[in-house]
């Protein structure tokens, strides 16, 4: 009986995970996909896969809750605008059903310049509930109990998914990094990992000259490993616990689900841009804009939306979306850089 069975059928549930499980593309390079044309068809990450089959779950529940004469994906599509919508007048945030809508649009496969695409709230700044301002959850999180590890973050910008494996051996001075590409700059050949390696250590010591201490993210967002300065006075500090730590042994046994990890990396973020940022009106007008003729400051960053006033050094900005681990200098304006 069962699957041999001709009157079997999947239901949306099977047939949504086996979708969206044919698009996992884990490890591989999400640039070259695009270059190729794939990408829209694949998930490259864990999280993003996680992510996303959770809010599936969330649609398909109330598919079969609302039309339960719905068997298949082909006639759930043309539900979910309404599902969208339901999701916007219960008032969640325009970030949460930016990320369900993402999710139904790589089941669907519902391309970016389809007409009928649900148009999302557009997401504001100022609309942001996390980490900004205190919500339910924090009632349940001592700050006293968990001051060193929000010190810890706050001075090295870690990710809560390095975090939970971050080991005393991570801890590199620069006298390390500068050793250890001494060493790879002696091969004659390297392989695809000492060739990123070689580049991670590269970047740390030409972006960040005067620091002393460094953090080394292994396989963090995207596989992605890199070395970033730690900084702020706790630096002493967060140097004896890394040191204290047994070889192979994790830095942090337990990181409290109610941590606002996001807010603390905000921290560090503004830290260090404030180190390294020039003022703005000692940047060159070094540009012709072609269509006004007018001298601009190509190395400044305009924001927008609820700070379109604000402008900031975007050399300092990439040095900063280098040690988050991040490549967009949007993201780390409209994210990370705050009360300036």
């Amino acid at each position: 009986m069962g699957r041999n069975n001709k009157k079997y059928r999947k239901d949306l549930h099977q047939q949504a995970y086996e979708r969206l499980t044919s698009m996992q593309a884990f490890g591989e390079s999400k640039l070259h996909a695009k270059r190729d044309g794939t990408a829209d068809g694949k998930i490259f990450s864990h999280q993003t896969y996680a992510t996303y089959w959770r809010h599936v779950k969330y649609f398909l529940k109330w598919v079969k809750k609302q039309h339960p004469e719905c068997t298949t994906l082909k006639h759930a599509k043309r539900y979910v605008n309404e599902w969208l919508q339901t999701r916007v007048d219960e008032g969640l945030s325009a970030w949460t059903i930016h990320t369900e809508q993402a999710a139904l649009n790589k089941l669907f496969g519902i391309p970016p310049d389809d007409p009928n695409r649900f148009q999302a709230p557009e997401r504001r700044r100022e609309d942001i509930k996390r980490s900004r301002n205190d919500v339910p959850r924090d009632k349940h999180f001592s700050v006293s109990n968990n001051l060193a590890l929000i010190k810890f973050v706050q001075g090295t910008g870690t990710r809560r998914n390095v975090l939970e494996r971050l080991r005393g051996d991570d801890l590199w001075t620069r006298t390390q990094l500068q050793e250890k590409l001494l060493e790879l700059e002696k091969k004659k050949e390297l392989s695809s990992f000492e060739t990123k390696l070689f580049q991670n250590l590269t970047e740390a010591l030409v972006l960040f000259p005067e620091q002393a201490y460094f953090i080394h993210h292994r396989k963090d967002k995207g596989g992605k490993s890199r070395f970033a300065p730690i900084i702020g006075s706790n630096t002493p500090e967060i140097v004896e616990r890394m040191r204290s730590i047994p070889p192979g042994e994790l830095v942090w046994q337990h990181v409290h689900d109610a941590a606002d990890i996001h807010g603390y990396r905000g921290v560090y973020a503004t830290a260090l841009y404030k180190k390294y940022a020039r003022d703005i009106a000692s940047i060159p007008y070094d540009r012709i804009n072609k269509g006004s003729g007018k001298q601009f400051q190509s190395q400044v960053y305009w924001c927008r939306k609820d700070e379109k006033h604000k402008k900031l050094d975007k050399a300092a900005m990439y040095q900063v979306s280098k040690a988050l681990g991040h490549s967009r200098l949007n993201v780390i304006a409209e994210h990370y850089i705050r009360d300036l």
